[in-house]
C-alpha cells in the first residue's frame, strides 16, 4: 500500500474499522511517521473531549420510582435496577457522539482522497491530450527527459526513473526573457512520471525542474533538469 494511502487510514485506525492486514500494515507505518502519529493523536483528544464534554439532562426523581414499580409488578426473575442504571447509557451516548464525530473526519478524509484521485485523473487525460496531439514537438534531453509541446503551446513532461522527493516536491518551471514561472508541483509516479505544464510553452523557453521542500513562486534550488525548446 502506497504511503498516501496509509496517511488516509488514520481516521479508520481511530474508529477500529481496519481489517488485521491493514492494522498490521498501518501500525508499521505510524511507527515511522511523525505525521500520522500527530494526526492520531489530534483524533483521539477530539474523541476523548467529545466523549466527557456532551451534558445530558438529569431524569427526573419519580422516573426511577416508576420503573422500580414496573418491575416489581413483572415476573420474579427480573433484576431491579441498580441506583447508577443512567451512568452506562449516559457513558454510551457520549461514546457514540464521539464515534460520529471521528467517522465524520474519517468520511473527509476519504472525499479529500477521491477529489486527489479525479485531479489525478484529469492530469493523466490532460498529458494523453498532449502525447496524442497532431505536429507536437517532442524534445528529448539525455535518456530519462523528454518535453512534448503542441502548436499551441500546451506542454508535458515525460521523466523515466523519478527519485521520489520524500522531503519535499518537485516544481517545474518555464523561462521566457523574465523570471521563470511556475509550471506545476508533482513528485514521483514510479518507472514513468508524466507531468502536464500548467503554462504554456512558446518556442525558445526553458523548461526547468527544481527539488524543493514546498510549492514556491520562485526558485530555492539550482534546476535539476533543463530543457531548451
Amino acid at each position: 500500500m502506497g504511503t498516501e494511502a496509509l496517511h488516509d487510514l488514520t481516521a479508520a485506525y481511530a474508529l477500529d474499522a481496519l481489517d488485521p492486514d491493514e492494522r498490521r500494515e498501518y501500525e508499521a507505518h505510524l511507527a515511522r511517521c511523525d505525521r500520522c502519529r500527530t494526526e492520531l493523536a489530534s483524533l483521539s483528544e477530539a474523541a476523548t473531549a467529545l466523549a466527557y464534554g456532551v451534558e445530558t439532562p438529569a431524569p427526573p426523581p419519580q422516573l426511577r420510582e416508576r420503573i422500580l414499580e414496573s418491575a416489581r409488578a413483572e415476573r420474579r426473575n427480573v433484576v431491579p435496577l441498580r441506583p447508577r442504571w443512567a451512568v452506562p447509557a449516559a457513558a454510551a451516548a457520549a461514546i457514540a457522539v464521539a464515534a460520529v464525530a471521528v467517522l465524520a473526519v474519517w468520511i473527509s478524509s476519504l472525499q479529500s482522497k477521491v477529489d486527489r484521485l479525479q485531479a489525478r485523473s484529469a492530469k493523466q487525460a490532460q498529458v494523453a491530450a498532449i502525447l496524442s496531439a497532431p505536429n507536437a514537438r517532442r524534445i528529448q534531453s539525455g535518456e530519462r527527459v523528454r518535453l512534448v509541446v503542441t502548436p499551441q503551446g500546451a506542454a508535458a513532461l515525460v521523466l523515466s526513473r523519478l527519485a521520489s522527493n520524500q522531503h519535499g516536491v518537485y516544481e517545474a518551471w518555464v523561462a521566457t526573457k523574465g523570471a521563470p514561472k511556475p509550471a506545476g508541483v508533482f513528485n514521483s509516479g514510479g518507472a514513468v512520471t508524466a507531468v502536464p505544464l500548467e503554462v504554456p510553452v512558446p518556442k525558445g523557453a526553458v523548461v526547468l525542474v527544481t527539488r524543493e521542500r514546498h510549492p514556491v513562486a520562485a526558485p530555492t534550488q539550482q534546476p535539476l533538469i533543463k530543457v531548451l525548446t
